[in-house]
Order: C-alpha cells, then sequence, then structure tokens
C-alpha cells in the first residue's frame, strides 16, 4: 500500500519513532549495546529459540527440566536487556544501576547468579526428588537467591506492580497468624515456604510456566516469523483494500488488521505499533481527532489478545487450569471475540457518522485481488496451523511445531521466487531468508523474557494461595459481596482492571483466576447457578485485557498517543469507553453460557447466537455512544438497553414476563432494532438536509 503523504512529514516520523522506542522498551528492553556486545543478547535469545524448537520432537526432555532451563534463560535475558531503573539516572559509582550503553558486571553477575539458580532443579532434580518437603540449607539458600533475583527481574521488565503484589502475598503467608481476626491465616515456615515455591511444581514452577515454556513460545515464535516474512504488512494491506473507502475507512481498517494480526500476536503494544504506524495517520487524514485516532488502534490492539489462536498466551493456560482441550478454550472464546471485534468496526462507523467523516479515495488504495493474491501464500501456514489443532487434534506444541517449519520453508520459498521475478541473485535471495528466519529466532526469545518472567512470579502468588490462602480468600470475598453474584462479579472486574493497570494479561489473569474463580464457582452453586468452569476463567481473563488501556498505565494508550501526538491520558480514556462494548461481554456469558457455545453441536444454532449476539452489541454501542443513525433520545436509549438484554441475557424476560423463550425474545430484540431505525429515520434525512 502506498503511504500517504502524512507519513513524510517530520511530525508522523518522529511520533512513529517515539511510539517504536515505547514498544521497544516494553518487549526487548531499554538497553542500546554496541560494538562486540550488541550480539550477545541477539544470540542468547535465538539459543533460546532454538532449544524451544527442539523439544516437540528432537530433544525429549522431562516437564521440570524444560520449565528450569526456560526460566533460566528469561531471567539471564532480562538482566542483560534491562538496568536496575529505566528512567532514573545515576551518577559516579552508581552509575550502572541505569547505564543503557553496556551491560555492568553487577547485571551479568546477577543474570548468571539467577540463571544457576532457575536451574538448580534441573541439575540436582533426582536428589531433591528424594528429599520433597525436607530441603536441606544449601536447597533453602538458592531458594532464596531465585526468589529474591526472579522478584527483581519482574520489577526491572514488568515494573513494580507485580513485585509489590507478590511481596504482599510472602509477607501474608508468614505474618498471617497476626492478622485480625477475620482475615488471620495459620501462615507457614520459612523451610515450607521455601521448599514449595523453589523445589516443587506448586509455586515458581508451576502450570502457568510450564505452559509458557511448553507451547506459548513456539506460537509467540510462529507470529514473530510471519511478522518477518511480511505477513504483518500484508494483513494491513488487505484490510485497507477491504475497508478503506468505506465512511471512516480507516479506522475500520485499523480494527480489521489488528484482529488479523492479533491471531498471532500476543501483545497489544506491539499491534499498537505495528498498524498503528500506518492506521493512525490515515485516520487523522479523514478528519478523526488526533486522540480519537489512537484511541481506536488502543482498543483494537487490545481486543487482538482475545483473538485465538494465541489469547495473549493466556488460552493455553485456561486449558489447563480447566483441564479442557485445548480446542474447547477457542471454541468458547470464538463468538465473544468475534462480535466484540464487529462492534468496534461498528463504532467507528457511528463516530464517522457523528463527524460526518468520509473514506479514502479508491485509487489511494491497495486493489484487493492484487493484495491477495501477492500475499495469499502467508495465509497457508496459518491455515495449516488450524489444520492440525481442529482436524488432525494434535497438542498445541506439536501444531506450533509444523506450522514454524511450514513457515521457515515459505520464508526461502517466497525470496528465491521474488528473486527470480526480479531477476535478483539467488545468493542473495538466500541470504536474506538466513536473515529473516535469525531475526524471527531472537524476535521469539526476546519477545517472551517478560512472559516468562511473569508467570514463574505469579507462580508465587498461586503457590501461597495454594498452601491455604485459598479458603480465607473465598470466605472473605463472599463476606465482602454479601452473597451476592453479581456484586462479587463487579469486585472482580474492578480488581482485574486495578491489577491490570501494572501487570501483564497473563500475570493479571494467573492471579485473578487463583483468588476468585472458586469464589464464582462457589456462590453459583450456593444460588443454583451452574457456572461452567470456563466461563469463570473467561471472565478474568477478558477485565485482565481491558485494563491494558485502562489510564494511568496502559502503555498501548502511550505508544498510540505518541503515533497520533495526542495526549496519553485523553487517548486511554477514549480507548476504554470504546472497550466498554467488551465489559458487558463476561457479564453476559457468565449467565447465558450459549455465547460460549457450551454443549452446543448444530450450526443453525451457531449461527442463530452469533447473528443476535452481533445484534446486540451493537444494539450497546449505539447505547454507550448515544448514536444509532441519529442521536438517541432518552426513551431510545431505554430500548436500546432493553434490546441488549434479549439478545444476550433473555432469560431475565422469561423470568419477570413468563413468556417467550430464549428463541423469542432474541428475535424480538432484532425486531426492535429495525423498529428504532423507522423511528430515528425522519431525524435522519431531515439532518441530512439541513447539512446540504
Amino acid at each position: 500500500m502506498e503511504k500517504p503523504d502524512i507519513h513524510q512529514n517530520k511530525e508522523a516520523d518522529e511520533g512513529a519513532k517515539i511510539a517504536e522506542r515505547i514498544a521497544a522498551e516494553a518487549e526487548f528492553g531499554s538497553r542500546r549495546l554496541s560494538g562486540v556486545t550488541r550480539y550477545i543478547i541477539p544470540c542468547i535469545a535465538a539459543a533460546w529459540s532454538l532449544f524451544q524448537l527442539s523439544l516437540p520432537e528432537v530433544v525429549i526432555l522431562d516437564s521440570i527440566y524444560v520449565r528450569s532451563i526456560h526460566l533460566g534463560f528469561a531471567i539471564l535475558l532480562v538482566y542483560l536487556s534491562y538496568p536496575a531503573f529505566k528512567k532514573r539516572e545515576f551518577k559516579g559509582i552508581f552509575s550502572f544501576l541505569s547505564v543503557k550503553n553496556r551491560i555492568s558486571f553487577i547485571d551479568w553477575g546477577l543474570g548468571i547468579i539467577g540463571a544457576f539458580a532457575a536451574l538448580y532443579l534441573a541439575i540436582n532434580y533426582a536428589e531433591l526428588a528424594e528429599r520433597q518437603g525436607a530441603p536441606i540449607l544449601m536447597d533453602i539458600i538458592v531458594g532464596v537467591v531465585l526468589v529474591v533475583l526472579l522478584l527483581e527481574a519482574a520489577r526491572r521488565s514488568l515494573g513494580p506492580f507485580l513485585l509489590i503484589v507478590a511481596c504482599g502475598f510472602i509477607f501474608y503467608s508468614f505474618f498471617g497468624p497476626y492478622m485480625p481476626d477475620v482475615i488471620a491465616f495459620k501462615g507457614v515456615s520459612f523451610r515450607r515456604f521455601m521448599s514449595q515455591m523453589t523445589i516443587s511444581t506448586e509455586g515458581i514452577y508451576g502450570i502457568p510456566l510450564d505452559v509458557s515454556a511448553m507451547i506459548v513460545f513456539l506460537f509467540v515464535l510462529f507470529g514473530s516469523m510471519l511478522d518477518k516474512a511480511g505477513g504483518g504488512r500484508f494483513f494491513i494491506d488487505l484490510a485497507f483494500s477491504l475497508l478503506g473507502r468505506f465512511k471512516g475507512g480507516p479506522a475500520k481498517a485499523a480494527v480489521l488488521a489488528s484482529g488479523m494480526t492479533g491471531l498471532v500476536s500476543g501483545s497489544s503494544i506491539a499491534n499498537t505499533v505495528t498498524t498503528g504506524t500506518f492506521t493512525i495517520p490515515l485516520m487523522k487524514s479523514v478528519g478523526y481527532p488526533d486522540y480519537k485516532a489512537g484511541a481506536v488502534e488502543v482498543a483494537a490492539s487490545t481486543n487482538g489478545q482475545l483473538m485465538p489462536p494465541i489469547m495473549g498466551a493466556a488460552a493455553f493456560i485456561i486449558a489447563e487450569y480447566c483441564n479442557l482441550p485445548y480446542f474447547q478454550v477457542v471454541k468458547a472464546a470464538f463468538i465473544p471475540a468475534i462480535i466484540s471485534y464487529i462492534a468496534l468496526i461498528y463504532i467507528t462507523h457511528l463516530e464517522a457518522s457523528k463527524l460526518g467523516l468520509k473514506g479514502v479515495a479508491k485509487e489511494q488504495l491497495p486493489q484487493f485481488f492484487r493484495t491477495l493474491l501477492r500475499g495469499l501464500h502467508f495465509l497457508i501456514p496459518m491455515f495449516y496451523l488450524i489444520y492440525e489443532l481442529m482436524i488432525l487434534r494434535h497438542s498445541p506444541q506439536l501444531a506450533a511445531y509444523r506450522a514454524i517449519q511450514v513457515l521457515a520453508i515459505l520464508i526461502v520459498v517466497q525470496n528465491f521466487v521474488r528473486a527470480y521475478i526480479a531477476k535478483e541473485s539467488l545468493w542473495g535471495a538466500f541470504w536474506l531468508s538466513l536473515r529473516q528466519l535469525w531475526e524471527a529466532l531472537v524476535a521469539g526469545g526476546r519477545n517472551m523474557m517478560g512472559i516468562g518472567v511473569a508467570v514463574a512470579t505469579a507462580g508465587i502468588i498461586v503457590g501461597v494461595v495454594a498452601m491455604g490462602l485459598g479458603g480465607l480468600i473465598v470466605e472473605v470475598i463472599d463476606t465482602i459481596a454479601g452473597g451476592n453474584l453479581v456484586f462479587l462479579l463487579v469486585i472482580t472486574a474492578i480488581a482485574s482492571l486495578i491489577l491490570g493497570m501494572g501487570l501483564p494479561t497473563t500475570a493479571n489473569y494467573i492471579v485473578m483466576a487463583s483468588l476468585t474463580v472458586p469464589v464464582i464457582l462457589q456462590l453459583g452453586e450456593d444460588y443454583g447457578l451452574v457456572i461452567p468452569v470456563v466461563a469463570a476463567h473467561l471472565f478474568c481473563f477478558f477485565f485482565g485485557i481491558l485494563a491494558d488501556d485502562t489510564p494511568p498505565v496502559g502503555l498501548a494508550a502511550y505508544a498510540a498517543a505518541a503515533i497520533a501526538k495526542s495526549d496519553p491520558i485523553r487517548t486511554g480514556i477514549q480507548g476504554f469507553t470504546y472497550d466498554i462494548r467488551t465489559a458487558i461481554l463476561p457479564f453476559m456469558f457468565i449467565f447465558n453460557s450459549d455465547l460460549l457455545l457450551i454443549g452446543i453441536t448444530s450450526l443453525w444454532h451457531v449461527a442463530f447466537i452469533f447473528i443476535t449476539g452481533v445484534c446486540a452489541m451493537f444494539a450497546f454501542a449505539s447505547l454507550t455512544q448515544n448514536y444509532f443513525i441519529v442521536k438517541n433520545r432518552i426513551y431510545e436509549s431505554v430500548l436500546l438497553a432493553a434490546i441488549v438484554l434479549m439478545g444476550l441475557r433473555p432469560q431475565i424476560f422469561m423470568e419477570y414476563l413468563h413468556f417467550g423463550n430464549k428463541v423469542v425474545w432474541p428475535v424480538i430484540g432484532v425486531g426492535l432494532i429495525g423498529f428504532l431505525y423507522l423511528i430515528q429515520l425522519p431525524r435522519a434525512r431531515a439532518l441530512a438536509r439541513e447539512t446540504v
């Protein structure tokens, strides 16, 4: 796609560079090395990727060894990539704390010691298994070192919030007996704490780290390879060729592009920078205010984590926690994710209607069929991945591994074909292929270091809950909620949003799932409501995602604001208002599990749920934006609220009006949308005449 003129001006270029720096520091670390040392981190990251690639079929290792090595790589990379302080500058003998152009001896030492502490379990696994629960002095010393250096690695790569939360749980595990009676906890001994956290699979080396090591890494690597091959740019061009010429077209294309890149990317910040560099200036060029242009990109990129198959790496952890096949989790999340994206496209249409915007001229857009044919090969590895997962029903690990093999072959063939057509050197195409594969290996490892540290640190919290704190938490939260399930869900949602301001989505989900899922399930049972386990887990996950653009932290909003040259707080707030449409879905599928396709096999039933769900979300978007085809009146807003409930929660009308069923009320809701259109049509026509 041709870059518009706005990309050529200095302001847009500076904004893009700032956004890329924000993304790079969030994903890859803030060090900028030179000389020989600049090759150290890429080589370690690539070695990590090669190790992970060897696991499905080449090197067969017990899971505990894989977890240990995985964490060792993550800790080492974090200490080499991040100085102790990113923003504050230190002088003199303390300059090593903030130096960014070299790796200090202190950081080398901490990284190597941390990696050794993580590998201690693998190196001494046989001996540790024999003395499980009775650690010797050396076990405890290494365990203390691991916990301390892991927490510091989390602070460096993710900020202070996860460190604070984890330290709070550690403190509570020891001092629980001295707390007020209502929150008193029996506490644990130091020896038991270190044993469970560092030499068992119920703490740092728990399920989250296992999923990260065995599955998530390969999917992140797959996404990195697809991006290096040019797949990200193809999705952007394809989205613009489809939607760019419609009213507010660049915004609609931004949503579609972010949704497509979200299929293989688990990062909202990466999505924002990848697609926002092109979409935000185009949105501004057709009349979107700067902060709204940035907000659309933030909302679209954040919701990319809803899209199967990766879902921000959480889909695989949800599958393990729920003891469900991965395919069942993807199936459950599919309709909420799709209708949420469709609703965001509709919101951009409403905004364009309110602002009186048009689309981009057809001649400025790429041709659809030419774009599709030029990048059709990028769909091959994606369809192959889906084939492996859903048809052959192979494990996610094996499916991702084989899809990576297909993608690697595709990269080489693509470059040779392009060189042959352009009559360029085939040797050049060969070296280009090697460079792209190398860059993908490096990006895969560097993208994963934050995730690896995050899930291991979250494992500390999960481990403390498993030591007996979980029962107390259930009782305390139940008391706070007063036995009211809806109030409990609101508390959970607010807590997820607050935690999400400082935690990455995956860590946020792990913490909230450990704390609140048991309470949600127990209260639902007390009220005679059978809540599917996956519904409770998805509830926590959805609100963890929404926290990504919640001011004042949301890094995605800061990256988008840098490109849009807008105020980041205002951009984040506007993005959050766009994402409110997503907030209603978790509440609805808790009470109406049909939205998760649980127990539904009929294609007609699936289609009915999808259509009525889309209509209900359109109504909710119109309600929150206070606009349908013209500005809503109060009674029209009330009608829209009723339509939302008819589509997503028909049981309310069935219980109170003693009429209809799960089919009748959604159909009535769809009919009322048509009725509302007829009510507003005369006002819309009158407004159009006045405008002319």
